[in-house]
C-alpha cells in the first residue's frame, strides 16, 4: 500500500513546482489526483501520514499560510515536513502554527534557494535532487 503523502507548495516559483513534481515520481503520488497541490488546496488534508509543505518567503508567514497550518491538526496530518525558500523566521513561524494545531511537525527545515528570475525555468540540479528526496526518505522512514 502507498503512503499517504501530499505536497503542497506556497509559492509561485517554478523551482518548487518542479520539486513538487520530483516527489511525484520519487513517490509514486500518481494515484492521488490531488496529490500535489497548491496553499490552501483545492482539497482539504485527511488523515494524511505526511504532508510536506514547501512555501516561499521571508519574515512572518502571511495570514492565509498562518492559517492554513493551523487546520492541520491530527484528523488532517499525522506528520508535516518544511521545504523553505526563505528565512528562518519563516520556519520557526510555520513551526509553531503547526505545533499549535497538534500535528507532529520535523523541525529539521530543509533550506532551498528557489532564485527570483521566472525565466530560468526552475530546474532543480542533480545535487539538490538528490539532497530532497534523502530528506523525504529521512522523514518516510521516521515516521510517528
Amino acid at each position: 500500500m502507498a503512503l499517504k503523502m501530499r505536497f503542497l507548495y506556497y509559492s509561485s516559483k517554478s523551482k518548487i513546482k518542479s520539486m513538487a513534481q520530483l516527489v511525484k515520481a520519487e513517490f509514486d503520488l500518481s494515484q492521488n489526483h490531488n496529490s500535489i497541490d497548491i496553499i490552501p488546496p483545492a482539497y482539504g488534508c485527511e488523515n494524511e501520514r505526511l504532508v510536506i509543505l514547501a512555501v516561499s518567503g521571508k519574515g512572518e508567514p502571511d495570514d492565509v499560510l498562518r492559517r492554513f497550518c493551523l487546520e492541520l491538526n491530527k484528523k488532517a496530518a499525522n506528520n508535516v515536513a518544511l521545504v523553505v525558500d526563505g528565512d528562518e523566521k519563516m520556519a520557526s513561524g510555520l513551526i509553531e502554527a503547526l505545533k499549535t494545531a497538534g500535528t507532529n511537525v520535523f523541525e529539521d527545515v530543509h533550506y532551498v534557494k528557489a532564485g527570483s528570475i521566472p525565466f530560468l525555468g526552475g530546474k532543480v540540479s542533480d545535487e539538490e535532487k538528490t539532497v530532497l528526496l534523502n530528506w523525504i526518505n529521512d522523514k518516510v522512514q521516521n515516521l510517528k
